[in-house]
Order: C-alpha cells, then structure tokens, then sequence
C-alpha cells in the first residue's frame, strides 16, 4: 500500500508533467543518472541510493556510465543519448569538468535541468552540484597523515585523475593543507593513475623505487587506495602509512587487519538520494543552493564499527 507521502509525490509528479509533457512509463518523471562509471562499489551504493529516491518520490531512474574512469569519450556519448531522449532532468558525474559543458548547454536551450553529483563541472549551468567537500576532506586526510608520521617526512599521492572536479580537489586539498601546515613533510611525487588498480600499484611500486625513505601514501579514490596498498606490499616496503578515500570492502578489511592507517569516507547513498530529490526539486522550478553537501568522516580501527560509521560505509 502507498502511503501519504508516495501518494502526494505521485500526484505532484502527475501535475507538472500535464505542464511539461515529458514522460515514460506510467506518467513518471524520468531523470537519467550519468555516472563516472559501475567499476567500484562507491557507484553501486550511490545508485542504491537514487533507486531509493526513486521509489520514495515516484519517479523513473536510469543509472549508467562507462566502463572505466578514462573512457571520457564514452561518457559524452551516454550524456548525448541521455538528452536525445527529452528526460524531465539529468543528473551527471564529470569524468572531464570541461568536455561535457557543449552538451550541457544544449540541456539548457531544452530546459532540461542539469543536477551534477559528485563531480562538478566548470560552468554554472548545473542547477547544483550534489557533492563531498572534497578539499575539505583532502585537507584532513592530511591532517592524518602529518599525526600518523611524526609531522615530517616524505609523502606521495596517486590521484585518479586530474581532469574530474574530484581528482583535481583531492590532491589540491592534501598537497595545500601540507603546504600551509606542515612544513618538514615533503610531498615528493603525485601520479595518476585513472582510478585503476593495476595501474595505480604499478605507478606505487616506480615511486618507492625512486623514494626508498617514502613515509606515507594518500591515495585518493578507492582504486587509487587499493593499488597503494598492493604496490607496497609487492616491494615488500614497510613503515609505510597509507591513507585511503572510499570505502569499498577491500579497503574496509586492509584498515582492520592495519594494512591501511584510515581513509575517508563520502556518504554515496546520501549522494545518489539527494541528486534525484534535486532533479525534481529543479524540475517543479525551485531555487537550489550551489551545492548540496553530503558529508564525510574519518574512519580507522577504532571506529569502523561505531554506528555512525556503518550508516555511510558500503559493501
């Protein structure tokens, strides 16, 4: 049975699409999600987390993206298909915060509004930008790092990548809290490694041979995070403090058995809910802030487990 809430949500959805006339199955609102990809769990949850807002508000969501974090290409191609088909809004993660703003001006002459999450775009035509402060919680991983080695030493980043609002305020965040705070750690080397695994252990491993005396390690998505952890332990170094960002299972078991120091954790589920509650915020015409911020926390053995935690961690 529906309650008083789902029916209200369905009869509003009912009223505005007699004024916009954009509709799909049942009469429902459609709002297609473009995400950076489905390679890690951090993308399931966000979509548990739409599928919700979807249920809850009675409208009709799609989720997809590419198949991997570089294929940018691909992405504009999803987005592309996305607008063919006159969606009532579109909610859209920037793999490039530049390459998608042609598509998204055609968005705006269709009067389709543009909710970005997690990654913003360089451009003010997102309604707005659903979204971890990234800086913010760069800057206290670094924080961690500079407690967890002694205030000094030498530190290295892997970075997905440096064209994504996310990868671009990650390292910026990190690199201008060390710079500002801590002046005996040295940042030696920030690499790239497009969010993989493979590549970013590879890229770990080059690092430790070039910087043996290497105190610590942000990598700063999950793939990143997962290749650090498994390039350190293929070169055998030890001592080495590894921060992490995300919380997919992997890093979620490196940080209880400490292979992991901590890592940051975003809030995907509250991510993916808020985007589809804005895009039908936008859609009826109201006023958004410029972000919508959905949080993030520290977490290490001592606290994965604490209730507060286990809300925003995923599997």
């Amino acid at each position: 049975m529906l309650n008083r809430r789902t029916l209200l949500g369905a009869a509003g959805a009912g009223a505005l699409l007699a004024t916009t006339g954009i509709a799909r199955a049942q009469d429902k609102l459609y709002i297609p999600l473009i995400s950076k990809g489905f390679q890690h769990q951090f993308w399931q949850a966000v979509k548990a987390g739409a599928d919700k807002a979807a249920t809850e508000f009675g409208v009709d969501v799609t989720f997809e993206g590419p198949d991997t974090e570089a294929q940018v290409d691909k992405q504009m191609d999803m987005l592309a298909a996305a607008l063919a088909k006159k969606p009532a809004a579109i909610g859209f993660a920037a793999l490039d915060s530049q390459a998608a703003i042609p598509l998204l001006k055609q968005a705006q002459e269709a009067g389709i509004p543009i909710i970005a999450f997690d990654s913003g775009v360089d451009s003010d035509i997102p309604a707005t930008t659903v979204t971890t402060d990234n800086l913010a919680a760069a800057a206290f991983a670094a924080d961690k790092m500079a407690e967890l080695i002694g205030g000094a030493g030498k530190v290295a980043l892997v970075v997905h990548d440096q064209t994504s609002r996310t990868g671009i305020d990650r390292r910026d965040g990190f690199v201008n809290r060390v710079k500002e705070a801590y002046p005996n750690i040295e940042i030696v080397d920030i690499q790239y490694g497009a969010g993989d695994q493979l590549q970013s252990t590879e890229i770990t491993k080059a690092i430790l041979t070039a910087h043996p005396d290497l105190k610590g390690f942000f990598g700063a998505n999950e793939g990143s995070a997962i290749g650090v952890l498994n390039g350190v332990k293929e070169t055998g170094a030890t001592g080495i403090t590894v921060i992490g960002y995300d919380s997919g299972k992997l890093q979620k078991d490196a940080i209880r058995s400490g292979e992991m120091a901590g890592a940051i954790t975003q809030n995907p589920v509250g991510i993916g809910y808020e985007t589809v509650k804005a895009a039908i915020a936008a859609v009826k015409g109201e006023k958004l802030p410029p972000k919508i911020d959905s949080g993030f926390a520290w977490y290490d053995k001592t606290n994965i487990d604490a209730p507060e935690i286990v809300a925003v961690l995923y599997d």
